[in-house]
C-alpha cells in the first residue's frame, strides 16, 4: 500500500472530516466534529485580540479612598465609589463570583476594603451594614490555614483594621482577636531586614500606612508611574505622597478600563506569553502561526526597547527569553545575569516570597543555552534546579491551590530536561496537567480568560487523537511493510519497526508529514537491520557482497546476491530509497534519489571494513558516520515543506548539523553499550578512552568526561538549529536533525532503550495506542 502525497497533505480539520464517505451517519459525526474543532480554534484566535482581565475591588476601593488634591474632603475618583456601590455581591461580599470555598479569606480582605472606601466618604450605609455582616460572619477564615492567604495579608488585614478604628468604623470585634492579628503584624514587620523584604514592605505599603517610609517607596517607582503595576500601592502611595506620576497612572487605568481597575495592570506581555507557552506546551500552536509571530515579534521589539513591563518582572523576562530563543529572536542571556545566583533571586520580590512558578521559568530558561560562555545560564541551572528540588522534597509546592499541578510540573521539568522532552509524550502530559482554572492570586485574587482557558484543553484534546489515529494507520502500514519485503524473516534482526515509528510519531507528528515519517521509520527500519547484519547476522563473505551491492547499486533485484539474506535486505534497501527518491519529485519538484543513495549505508560499509584499533581522536573524527544516521535523517528532510536545492543539501552547514547530532548518538550510545560491547571484545569511546589513559581513568571518569562532550556537542548543536543569520539550511529541517537529537538523548537517557524490549513501551503506548480523555 503507497501512501501518496495527495492522501498526506491534509490538516487536522480535514481529516475529522475525511470519514465523511464512510456512511452518513459516520459522516454527519465527522462534520459536527470539525465544524466544532473551527469553532474552538476561532475563539482562541480571538484571544490574541483583547487581554480579558477581572476587575479588583480591592484596587478599585483603594483608588477610590485617594483624596481630591485640591479638595482633600472629596474623593479623586468618584467613579469608583460609584462602581463599589453597584458592584457588591448578593452576600454583602465584594470579590469574585462564584469564588471557591477556600477564597473566603480573600472576599472578606476585599470586603473590609470596599467598606472603608464607603466610609471614607460617608455614602453607602445600606452597602457597608451588608459588608460588615458579611466580615463577622466569615471572621473564622482570617486564621483558618486551610484558606488561601493573599499576599501582605498578615500585613494589610491588621492596617486596615486600625483604618477603621481611625474612621470610626464599628466593626464588632473582640479586642483579643484585634490584639492578636497586630501582634502579627508588628512581628512580620521586624523580622530580618533584606533586600527581597524591603522590596516586598514596599509591595504591601497599603497595609503599613503612616508607619511607611514612603520616599523609599518611591524609589520602585517605574516609568508608568507605578509602584509594582499595582493600583493598590500606587494608590496608597498617592495618598500618603502627592505625586504627578502616580496620579497619571491610575488616571490613565480609568480612562483605559472605566470605573475600576484589575489588581496588576499592565500584564498583556505576560499574559500573551503564556497563551504562547500554553499552544506550544499542548502541542497545537501550529493552528496559530500569525497569531503567535505577531506576539513574538512584538516581544522582541518591547524587549530590544528594555521594557519594564518585561525587564521588571523576572518571570515574564525568563518566559521571554526562552521563547524569542527559541523561535530564533537573537536575544541575549544578559538580562538574566540578575539572576545568575540563588542569594540574588533572594533579595528580590519573588525570591522572598518563594515564587515557584518564576524559578520554574527561570530553570526552563537556563537550560537554553547556545554559547560557551554562558556561564550565567550554567549557574542559573544549578541553582534553580537544586531549588526546586528542595522545595519539591519539603512538599511546600503542595501548599498553594493556585499552583495545585506545580508539583507535577516541577517533577516533569526535571525528569525531563529540554534536550530529552519528545514533544508528543511532552504534549500528553502538559494537557493532563494543564489547568483550567484562570484564577491567580497576589494581593488579591482575579482572573483571565487567556491564561487558563477549556478550549485551550479541548483543542489539544482533539488535535492530539486526530493525529493518533493517524499514527495508528501507519504504523500498520509500516507492519505490512516489513512483511512484504521480508525483513521479518531475518532472524538475527532486531525487530524494532514500532520502536522506530514512534521515534517520528513522537516529533513529527503532524498528518501533513506523512511522507516524512514514513520516510524516517521505513530507513529506520531498515538501518537497524544493517547495523545487526554487520555486527550478528552475515558472514563475511555475506558483507562483502552487500557492500559491493551498495557500491554498484544499479544492479537487479535478485541478481549477484550471494545468499537469500543478502537479496533480502538489498531489494528492501533499493525498493525503499527509491521510494522516497521518487516521491521527491512531487515534494521538490527534482528527483533526489541520487542524493539519498550516496547518503545510504556507505559510511557504514566503509566503517566495517577498517577494523584496524584507531586512536581516540580517528575515533572522534569518524565517530559519526559509524552511527549511520544518514539514511534516516537525509531522506526524511525532503518531506518536511521547504524546497531544498543541490547546493543547500550539500553544504557544510548541513553536513555539520548531521555531523553534531551524529556524534551525539555515537558517544551516548557508547555509555549505555560499553559494558556489552566490552564483553564482545569491541571497542567504543569509553574503552579507548580508558585504554589510553595508561590505566588512570577509571570507567565513571571516562563517562564523565564523555558527557561533558556531549554536551557541548549538543549546544552547539542547538546554536546552528537556532541560528538565523547566515543560515541557509530551512528551520524546519534544522528541526528535524534536533528532534532527531532528542529522540536520541531520550532513548539511552538510563539504559539502551532502543534495544531494550520494555524501556519505551509505555511511552509508545502514550503516543500511538492510547487516546486523551480528560475531563472538561
Amino acid at each position: 500500500m503507497a501512501l501518496s502525497r495527495s492522501h498526506n497533505l491534509i490538516s487536522s480539520s480535514s481529516l475529522i472530516s475525511g470519514t465523511a464517505n464512510h456512511g452518513s451517519k459516520f459522516g454527519t459525526e465527522a462534520k459536527t466534529n470539525n465544524l466544532c474543532f473551527q469553532r474552538t480554534k476561532e475563539r482562541i484566535e480571538k484571544m490574541f485580540d483583547k487581554i480579558e482581565l477581572s476587575f479588583s475591588p480591592y484596587d478599585t476601593a483603594w483608588v477610590a479612598m485617594v483624596p481630591s488634591l485640591e479638595l482633600p474632603q472629596a474623593p479623586c475618583f468618584p467613579q469608583c465609589i460609584n462602581w463599589l456601590l453597584d458592584n457588591q455581591v448578593n452576600d454583602g461580599s465584594w470579590g469574585l463570583h462564584n469564588r471557591p470555598s477556600w477564597l473566603v479569606k480573600d472576599a472578606v480582605l476585599c470586603t473590609l476594603a470596599c467598606v472603608l472606601a464607603l466610609k471614607r466618604w460617608g455614602i453607602g450605609e445600606e452597602q457597608m451594614n451588608k459588608g460588615i455582616q458579611f466580615i463577622m460572619s466569615n471572621f473564622s477564615s482570617v486564621t483558618d490555614e486551610k484558606q488561601q492567604t493573599p499576599i501582605g495579608f498578615d500585613i494589610i488585614f491588621p492596617g486596615m483594621i486600625e483604618c477603621a478604628q481611625d474612621l470610626n468604623l464599628n466593626l464588632p470585634l473582640r479586642s483579643s482577636d484585634i490584639n492578636a492579628m497586630l501582634e502579627r503584624r508588628h512581628l512580620e514587620l521586624n523580622r530580618n531586614y533584606t533586600a527581597g523584604r524591603k522590596e516586598y514592605l514596599a509591595y504591601v505599603s497599603e497595609g503599613i500606612g503612616k508607619l511607611q517610609d514612603w520616599e523609599m517607596v518611591m524609589k520602585y517607582q517605574r516609568k508608568n508611574g507605578s509602584l509594582f503595576n499595582s493600583p493598590s500601592t500606587t494608590a496608597a502611595a498617592l495618598t500618603h505622597f502627592h505625586n504627578a506620576g502616580c496620579l497619571h497612572y491610575l488616571s490613565s487605568l480609568l480612562e483605559k478600563f472605566g470605573n475600576a481597575v484589575p489588581t496588576v495592570h499592565p500584564l498583556d506581555i505576560y499574559i500573551n506569553l503564556t497563551m504562547v507557552e500554553s499552544l506550544e506546551s499542548l502541542g497545537v500552536d501550529r493552528h496559530f502561526r500569525t497569531e503567535i509571530k505577531r506576539v513574538l515579534d512584538e516581544t522582541y521589539r518591547f524587549w530590544l526597547q528594555g521594557e519594564e513591563e518585561i525587564f521588571l518582572d523576572l518571570t515574564t523576562c525568563a518566559t521571554a527569553f526562552r521563547l524569542l530563543r527559541l523561535n530564533g529572536y537573537d536575544v541575549s542571556s544578559d538580562p538574566l545575569t540578575q539572576f545568575a545566583e540563588d542569594n540574588q533571586f533572594c533579595n528580590s520580590l519573588k525570591g522572598y516570597l518563594k515564587d515557584i512558578s518564576a524559578v520554574l521559568e527561570l530553570y526552563r530558561a537556563s537550560q537554553i543555552t547556545i554559547y560557551p560562555d554562558e556561564s550565567v545560564l550554567e549557574k542559573q541551572q544549578f541553582w534553580t534546579s537544586h531549588f526546586l528540588k528542595q522545595e519539591l522534597s519539603s512538599g511546600s509546592i503542595h501548599s498553594n491551590r493556585f499552583s495545585a499541578n506545580d508539583s507535577s510540573q516541577v517533577e516533569d521539568a526535571l525528569k525531563f530536561p529540554y534536550h530529552v522532552n519528545l514533544e508528543r509524550l511532552a504534549h500528553r502530559r502538559n494537557i493532563n496537567l494543564y489547568s483550567v482554572d484562570n484564577m491567580r492570586i497576589l494581593k488579591t485574587s482575579y482572573c483571565s480568560l487567556n491564561i487558563g482557558n477549556e478550549y485551550f484543553q479541548k483543542l489539544a484534546v482533539d488535535d492530539f487523537n486526530i493525529c493518533q489515529s493517524m499514527h495508528i494507520e501507519e504504523l500498520k502500514h509500516l507492519e505490512r511493510w516489513v512483511v512484504e519485503k521480508r525483513l521479518d524473516k531475518l532472524k538475527f534482526a532486531r525487530q524494532k519497526q514500532t520502536y522506530c515509528y514512534f521515534s517520528v510519531a513522537a516529533t513529527l507528528f503532524s498528518p501533513e508529514l506523512s511522507d516524512a515519517r514514513m520516510s524516517w521509520a521505513k530507513n529506520a527500519v531498515l538501518t537497524t537491520i544493517v547495523d545487526d547484519f554487520y555486527d550478528l547476522g552475515g558472514s563475511e563473505g555475506e558483507l562483502l557482497n552487500l557492500i559491493e551491492l551498495l557500491e554498484r547499486w544499479d544492479v537487479e533485484e535478485g541478481k549477484n546476491c550471494c545468499s537469500e539474506q543478502v537479496e533480502i535486505i538489498f531489494s528492501a534497501l533499493r525498493s525503499t530509497i527509491c521510494e522516497f527518491g521518487d516521491k521527491t519529485l512531487t515534494w521538490q519538484g527534482r528527483n533526489a534519489t541520487s542524493h539519498i543513495v550516496e547518503t545510504s549505508m556507505f559510511k557504514e560499509a566503509e566503517c566495517w571494513r577498517n577494523k584496524s584499533v584507531p586512536t581516540l581522536d580517528e575515533y572522534m573524527e569518524n565517530a559519526y558516520a559509524s552511527f549511520a544516521l544518514g539514511p534516516i535523517i537525509f531522506p526524511a528532510v525532503y518531506f518536511v515543506g521547504p524546497k531544498l536545492s543541490e547546493e543547500v543539501v550539500r553544504d557544510p552547514e548541513f553536513h555539520n548539523l548531521y555531523k553534531l547530532v551524529s556524534t551525539c548518538g555515537r558517544l551516548l550510545n557508547d555509555i549505555q553499550g560499553f559494558k556489552r560491547e566490552s564483553k564482545e571484545g569491541k571497542l567504543n569511546s569509553v574503552s579507548l578512552q580508558m585504554t589510553y589513559s595508561d590505566g588512570n581513568m577509571t570507567e565513571v571518569e571516562a563517562i564523565e568526561k564523555i558527557k561533558v562532550v556531549i554536551k557541548s556537542t549538543r549546544r552547539e548543536l542547538l546554536r546552528l538549529v537556532l541560528k538565523e543569520e547566515g543560515s541557509i539550511v530551512p528551520r524546519a529541517c534544522k528541526d528535524l536533525i534536533w528532534k532527531m537529537s532528542k529522540v536520541l538523548h531520550l532513548f539511552y537517557m538510563d539504559t539502551d532503550g532502543f534495544s531494550s524490549n520494555v524501556e519505551m513501551v509505555k511511552a509508545v503506548s502514550e503516543v500511538v495506542y492510547e487516546p486523551i480523555s480528560v475531563n472538561m
